[in-house]
C-alpha cells in the first residue's frame, strides 16, 4: 500500500507501507519528521498527523487512550488529527493521505 505524506514545509513524499505496521514506523523508517518519543505506545502525541481527503473517516475510530493524548497536542484539528502510531496499514488504507503535524 501506498503513503502520501507532506512534510511540515510542504514536500509530499510517496512511501510504501507494510501491512500490519503503523503508519508512525513507516514515515520515521522514511526520514519524515515524526519523533515517535514513546516508541508507538500512544503515550506522548509525537507522531501527530492530519488525514485528508475523506481517509479520516475509512479509519476505526480513535481510542480513548488515543483521544486523551491528542488532547495534549498542539494544533489539534477536530475531524482530521489522529496519533500515525495508531493507524495500521492495510490495502483498504492504500493511497491514504496524511500531513505532518506541527512541533
Amino acid at each position: 500500500m501506498k503513503i502520501v505524506a507532506t512534510d511540515r514545509v510542504g514536500k509530499e513524499h510517496v512511501v510504501e507501507g507494510r501491512d500490519g505496521w503503523s503508519v508512525m514506523e513507516i514515515l520515521r523508517d522514511a526520514g519524515l519528521p515524526i519523533a515517535a518519543e514513546c516508541g508507538g505506545a500512544c503515550a506522548c502525541a509525537t507522531c501527530h498527523v492530519y488525514v485528508e481527503d475523506g481517509w479520516y473517516e475509512k479509519l476505526s475510530p480513535p481510542s480513548d487512550a488515543e483521544v486523551d493524548m491528542l488532547d495534549m497536542a498542539l494544533a489539534v484539528e477536530p475531524g482530521r488529527s489522529r496519533l500515525s502510531c495508531q493507524i495500521v496499514c492495510a490495502d483498504e488504507l492504500d493511497g491514504i493521505k496524511v500531513t505532518v503535524a506541527p512541533e
